[in-house]
């Protein structure tokens, strides 16, 4: 093979690997060759002469690089580019700027106080995202150099990208950006406020922006003063403002990314009514959160599935995919610090309150009329007899968060190492006993004795079981709760269905709430589990499905196509223990905690834009350092200087040409 006179090699080979091309179709076992970033050759018995770096792929699966199309990594990706708690899955683009909440309009500061302190970016993700305040201004101090969407599209070709990045418009930030604040607090929206935002929103779809993220979950809060306790901004959007931002939307064929607000299923049909080519004469690409088998709707995820099946339905005509999270949805909190928790108004009275600000917790918790609203909340539909406790009963409860014992796990608290682990019901329980023998029996050791004698006594129910805990332990007290897919044949259903797609992993956000960097892993594991045929169709939906509804030019094996390559070790990954592989560590990025997922021997090669950037063990030199990945634009658009290193074609060997 030669070109202008001079012998060419390959950058990569990778031999003998059970490739699957994200088609769907079988896999089959064959070579594929690497050059200027891109897929150059696939075939059978390339020789190893052909290239500088040779790979052995015998024994594992071959696929396109994944996509994890739900995550927060807006701030993260300003102080460590290589998003390496992503990459090291085999994850190599990323979707951020969800649930309304972005950096395209760069700082927004209010214009009072400290600007990198009071400003939207702070006021969202602190709580929404359960991001502490020095974490975020630590991300936000010298990072933010652009004031307006474009600028910011074109600063990430200054960053050491690892995996592709694709942003979105989100609609909070537009509407300060439009509207102020407080106005962008406002129900009612002017007009010329409507066309502004309209108009802004056009400029960023001509830019490329693959679309826009709203919210409606009521369950995300402003952590700031004045406005603590506030919904965020784009919970206060009308019906009339929402459908024009689709429009425009719709008329560069772009996605809108929302969170549904369950509490107002109407407003929400009605929402997703809107992607109906029948009704609008074009279809609107539509994405939401999410689609769970809830503990206490054991009913309610076929309610969603149908839901789906409608909008796609010949009669709709929609384009719509609800995110199906792949694991069981285990939430951490540290005392109160839980998503869980914003569900009632009197667990937010304490979530309101500042990390540090141990002193009025403890006012709150000590406070007569402040306990009697804690248990009116927590043993809502546990007792006596009326429509919450049937509902309860009926499992049709309104809620997430159940407050079961049975369904909470002790993780952690100073003095009872030995509770680590434990059930609390059964904790609970023996604190009953202790109680009822005054104090001669019930407690399995000394020490769970003198835990035990610190208790109100007699304890009056499970609600002063929890508030003793808050007021002895604070924050100190860690405990998690499953809320959702625990059934396995259901999540199955549920990641498999042709309406939804895996997603929701909420990864950067959350730090010490949840872990599901590894998401789609154990999407690849529970195929793994009915076999390769399954195993293909769900790489297609961690590739190609998802490339093709945000409309991105990622996800395949295609010949030209930027390679974004990975490989698993078959063995590793059904041997895999996810929740064992679930750690706390300390981020020095972040000077803080963080919980993250350690799946080390499953995913043996990373490779992105044709440079290996994880080998299985380590990251590679490459990876932080070099730019490998690219901020990521609707297909047929591209912002200056996003592909200049892939504009030269692949040079194919001749022997292989044919």
């Amino acid at each position: 093979m030669r070109r202008r006179g001079h012998m060419t090699t390959w950058d990569l080979l990778i031999k003998n690997a059970l490739v699957f091309d994200g088609s769907g179709e079988a896999p089959q076992t064959y070579d594929i060759a690497i050059h200027q970033g891109r897929i150059a050759a696939k075939g059978v018995d390339f020789k190893s002469s052909w290239a500088r770096t040779v790979i052995d792929g015998t024994g594992q699966w071959l696929m396109p690089g994944l996509l994890d199309i739900h995550t927060h990594y807006d701030l993260e990706v300003e102080i460590d580019p290589g998003l390496p708690e992503s990459v090291r899955h085999g994850t190599t683009t990323v979707v951020m700027s969800n649930c309304s909440l972005g950096l395209a309009f760069g700082l927004q500061s209010y214009g009072w106080g400290n600007a990198l302190e009071d400003n939207p970016t702070v006021d969202c993700f602190a709580r929404v995202e359960n991001m502490p305040k020095p974490v975020l201004v630590k991300a936000l101090d010298g990072h933010i150099t652009w004031d307006n969407p474009i600028e910011y599209l074109k600063h990430f070709k200054d960053l050491a990208l690892g995996p592709n990045v694709c942003p979105m418009v989100p609609h909070t930030m537009l509407r300060v950006a439009v509207m102020g604040m407080p106005g962008a607090l406002s129900d009612r929206p002017t007009d010329e406020q409507i066309v502004e935002m309209c108009r802004v929103l056009d400029e960023c779809m001509q830019a490329g922006y693959v679309g826009l993220s709203t919210d409606g979950l009521p369950l995300h809060y402003l952590a700031n003063d004045p406005y603590r306790g506030e919904r965020i901004p784009a919970q206060h959007a009308t019906r009339k403002e929402i459908r024009a931002l689709c429009e425009v939307v719709r008329s560069y064929d772009g996605i809108v990314q929302f969170t549904p607000n369950p509490d107002a299923k109407l407003a929400t049909l009605s929402l997703m009514m809107m992607g109906s080519k029948r009704i609008y004469g074009k279809s609107l690409r539509m994405t939401a959160t999410a689609a769970m088998d809830l503990k206490s709707q054991p009913m309610a995820w076929k309610g969603l599935l149908r839901v789906n099946r409608l909008i796609n339905s010949k009669l709709v005509k929609g384009r719509f995919a609800f995110q199906a999270l792949s694991a069981p949805f285990k939430v951490y909190a540290d005392g109160v610090t839980s998503p869980l928790m914003e569900e009632r108004p009197a667990f937010r009275e304490l979530i309101a309150l500042e990390l540090d600000d141990r002193e009025g917790r403890q006012r709150l918790l000590n406070d007569p009329s402040y306990q009697v609203r804690f248990r009116k909340d927590w043993m809502s539909g546990k007792q006596g007899f009326n429509l919450a406790r049937l509902a309860r009963r009926l499992g049709f409860e309104p809620t997430t968060f159940n407050r079961d014992l049975r369904d909470m796990e002790m993780v952690s608290v100073p003095d009872m190492p030995e509770w680590s682990g434990q059930n609390m019901q059964a904790i609970y329980d023996r604190l009953l006993r202790y109680q009822q023998a005054e104090g001669r029996t019930g407690h399995l050791s000394e020490a769970e004795g003198a835990a035990f004698a610190q208790f109100p006594n007699p304890i009056v129910d499970d609600a002063e079981f929890m508030m003793h805990l808050l007021r002895r332990y604070d924050r100190q007290f860690r405990w998690a709760m499953t809320t959702a897919n625990t059934r396995r044949e259901i999540l199955k259903q549920l990641l498999l269905d042709e309406n939804t797609l895996p997603g929701f992993n909420d990864s950067g956000a959350h730090l010490t709430n949840m872990a599901f960097f590894d998401g789609n892993l154990r999407t690849l594991q529970l195929a793994h589990e009915d076999g390769l045929e399954t195993v293909a169709k769900q790489v297609r939906r961690l590739t190609r499905d998802p490339a093709a509804l945000f409309n991105l030019d990622v996800g395949t094996l295609d010949l030209g196509a930027q390679a974004d390559v990975i490989l698993i070790d078959p063995a590793a990954l059904r041997a895999y223990d996810p929740q064992a592989s679930t750690v706390m560590q300390h981020r020095d990025i972040f000077e803080n905690v963080q919980m993250v997922n350690r799946s080390d021997g499953v995913v043996t090669q990373v490779i992105i834009a044709g440079q290996i950037a994880w080998d299985g063990k380590q990251y590679t030199p490459v990876h932080g350092r070099d730019r490998l990945g690219r901020v990521l634009t609707r297909a047929g658009s591209m912002v200056p200087g996003n592909d200049e290193r892939l504009e030269e074609q692949p040079i194919l060997p001749e022997a292989a040409a044919g």
